[in-house]
């Protein structure tokens, strides 16, 4: 038998019991530094976070504050509704995500299986609404008008709901009190969304995910006073999801009450004369198409004259804002969205654009005087100004002679304003300006506040616009390309303005200005830009900011913070002139254009200020504006495509001021029937238990149609060169 050695095996067995070794020794030495970087490195913290593995948090949401008219009557407030949620976490935990649950769902509930499969759908840039913005983890609202029958159904047979509840809730409601409906100025609530608790994280405001956050108009300028904070109770449980203890207790906060200047009972007058204004326009045939006014869209805004607190402000068309509650359904929302509608979710009083037409004539006056001309000098008022062959008419085509300022804006003659406008041109260079023209009249639009914000306490306010030069200049650089594509030297008038556009679009012609004297061509203002204006001629000179919140009071009323009015301006003339506008305006009601509107009115007792505007557009019907205050009240309206300004708007905002002052149409007043003799002063009493003694609110009854018309003009009839402006 051969001996085979061994001298050639024990190498390599030696080597392999090495590698073996040093493997087992790597592997024992990782397994320990793992252990105390575990236990001793960061013991603590994974410490603390097996603890909270052990602890369930249950979120009380913070009943919402109300929002209060000035007396106390409520806006917005919340009532208990059965409320049925879904849970998409525990639904997409089931094979068929949901669907069958949510089919039966429906069938409880006697909604269709697609609708209830909406409103629980993620939103997204390709889904449309209905859909869910809020947090995915959260329960989504199904309906908030379930029935206790339904209710009781969904929680007695639990495996056939899984990821449903039923539970009475607190939900958002806006009663209307008194048909005072405020949906643009009250806004509406939605989820909050991930980005949101993202970025209000770190904040002295941070969100839950079960929080609902204002999304328009009051609800969001003061949805961090409003929304109160959730209360979180913090709950042990064992690892079988028994609670073994309470771990914490933060209650919940509810949210403070947001007093407003508002008065739900003008409110509600406001906006039935400014529906039933529009409705009347309809009927009327406008002269210049042969076919009934569109009186499209509308607003109206009444402000305190002293102070820019807004009493009333409404916009049409108008909407609900309950349809909002509880998640809006498809057919609202395609219904609130639809080009028929015409954007019922805008605010027009802060959004709405557009020509101011001759209310806009106090700015020029303005200019004028600063300019160096007499307010009561002599300025010839023809039928006609031309200028290189080129006739700008008066409105009408009526000529009043040698008249003064004051007069022009009684009688709104057009042509002084177009003269005085074609003068400063020419003192600036015509076409080839000086370097540094004056151009006093856009330089006054700018000192009264135009094209800029007014500080409205609202969210989406928008600037208008003053066409002075170095905004035509960027328009130009804009548009210079489309011009000069689409321009045609003879075509069409379109492809005729596109050419002459291409050419000098950036310049600033002779007829530039003498339209934008009159409030016309590429001038546009809001209703309460204009609105703060003449509440600033009525007051002295003080340009307020609009304000509609005027105090915040805590739940139990224990803390008050008030809401000062803040001024952003002083109009740019001197109290002569304030005092000579002044004095014209009241002519404008006494014996201009909008005397047949006010006749009757006790002008001694309350002397009442006015000044009407037609403006005209290119392509649309004139659009109605109405400019009037007293000593307390300022209020303006406008009609988009509804005809002149006293023709459309007059009796809409005489009606108004009646039921303010308790008026009937003779001038007598009745102090009993009074809505607001005076801007309210007094804040309303909340109780410590969140109670609010708050008046009842009766609906508006307009006039009868034997009584809306005013009766003869008392003394001196008006002029009959006084036109309906």
């Amino acid at each position: 038998m051969t001996n085979i050695p061994e001298t050639g095996r024990t190498p390599r067995v030696q080597i392999r019991l090495v590698i073996i070794q040093v493997l087992v020794f790597s592997l024992l030495f990782t397994l320990g530094g793992r252990l105390w970087y575990l236990q001793i490195r960061n013991g603590a913290e994974y410490s603390d976070e097996a603890k909270n593995n052990h602890v369930q948090q249950v979120v009380q949401p913070a009943v919402r504050g109300s929002i209060l008219d000035a007396r106390g009557v409520p806006l917005a407030d919340n009532e208990t509704r059965l409320v049925v949620s879904a849970s998409r976490t525990e639904l997409m935990k089931i094979k068929d995500k949901g669907k069958g649950v949510l089919t039966r769902l429906a069938g409880v509930l006697d909604m269709k299986p697609q609708d209830v499969m909406d409103k629980v759908r993620l939103c997204d840039s390709k889904t449309p609404q209905p859909c869910w913005n809020g947090s995915p983890y959260q329960p989504i609202p199904v309906t908030d008008e379930a029935t206790t029958q339904q209710a009781l159904q969904i929680r007695e047979r639990p495996e056939d709901f899984p990821g449903i509840t039923a539970e009475p809730t607190a939900v958002r409601r806006y009663p209307a009190p008194g048909g005072a409906n405020t949906g643009q100025v009250l806004g509406y609530l939605s989820p909050v969304t991930d980005d949101e608790i993202v970025k209000a994280k770190n904040t002295n405001s941070p969100f839950l995910r079960s929080d609902q956050v204002g999304r328009f108009g009051l609800e969001r300028t003061y949805d961090k006073a409003l929304r109160g904070k959730s209360g979180v109770t913090r709950y042990e449980v064992d690892n079988l999801g028994r609670v073994i203890g309470e771990a914490a207790n933060d209650p919940a906060i509810p949210g403070a009450n947001l007093v407003t200047s508002i008065d739900a009972r003008v409110q509600g007058v406001a906006e039935f004369e400014l529906n039933a204004a529009m409705v009347e326009a309809r009927k009327q045939i406008d002269r210049n198409t042969g076919v009934p006014y569109k009186a499209d869209a509308g607003a109206i805004v009444v402000l305190e004259s002293k102070t820019g607190r807004v009493v009333a402000m409404a916009s049409n068309p108008t909407y609900d804002p309950n349809v909002w509650v509880g998640g809006i359904s498809g057919k609202d929302y395609a219904k609130l969205t639809a080009k028929s509608s015409n954007v019922p979710l805008m605010n027009r009083a802060i959004q709405g654009q557009a020509a101011p037409g001759s209310i806009f004539k106090v700015i020029p006056t303005t200019a004028a005087v600063n300019a160096g001309y007499k307010f009561d000098g002599d300025y010839p008022c023809p039928s006609s100004y031309s200028i290189g062959g080129q006739v700008f008419k008066n409105f009408e085509s009526q000529g009043h002679g040698s008249i003064t300022l004051g007069q022009a804006l009684e009688v709104s003659c057009d042509t002084v304003f177009y003269a005085l406008a074609h003068q400063q041109w020419q003192k600036d260079g015509a076409l080839k300006p000086v370097k540094n023209p004056a151009d006093i009249f856009y330089k006054t639009a700018h000192q009264f506040g135009l094209g800029a914000e007014t500080g409205v306490d609202l969210p989406g306010e928008e600037k208008g616009r003053v066409p002075d030069r170095q905004w035509k200049q960027r328009f130009w650089e804009a548009n210079k390309d489309q011009w000069c594509k689409t321009g045609k030297k003879g075509g069409t008038y379109i492809e005729l303005l596109s050419y002459e556009n291409c050419l000098e679009g950036n310049l600033m012609r002779a007829g530039d200005s003498v339209n934008y004297s009159i409030g016309q061509g590429d001038t546009l203002v809001t209703p309460i830009q204009m609105a703060t204006i003449y509440a600033a001629i009525s007051n002295g000179g003080t340009m307020w900011n609009p304000t509609i919140g005027k105090a915040v009071i805590s739940a139990d009323g224990k803390n008050v913070e008030e809401i000062k009015p803040q001024a952003h301006g002083k109009l740019p003339m001197t109290s002569k002139t304030r005092d000579q506008i002044d004095e014209a305006l009241e002519g404008v009601a006494t014996r201009g254009t909008a005397a047949w509107r006010f006749g009757g009115w006790p002008q001694k007792q309350i002397p009442m200020h006015a000044k009407t505007g037609t403006a005209e557009v290119y392509g649309k019907q004139t659009t109605s504006w109405f400019a009037t205050y007293t000593e307390d009240y300022t209020i303006v309206m406008t009609i988009s495509q509804g005809g002149t300004g006293s023709g459309a708007s007059g009796p809409a905002v005489r009606n108004v001021y009646n039921a303010i002052y308790g008026l009937d149409m003779a001038g007598k007043q009745d102090p009993k029937k009074a809505l607001l003799l005076k801007p309210e002063a007094k804040l309303p009493t909340i109780q410590p238990d969140g109670s609010i003694d708050a008046p009842e609110v009766k609906p508006y009854v307009p006039p009868s149609p034997e009584d809306s018309a005013p009766p003869a003009l008392a003394g001196p009839p008006a002029p009959p060169t006084a036109r309906q402006d």
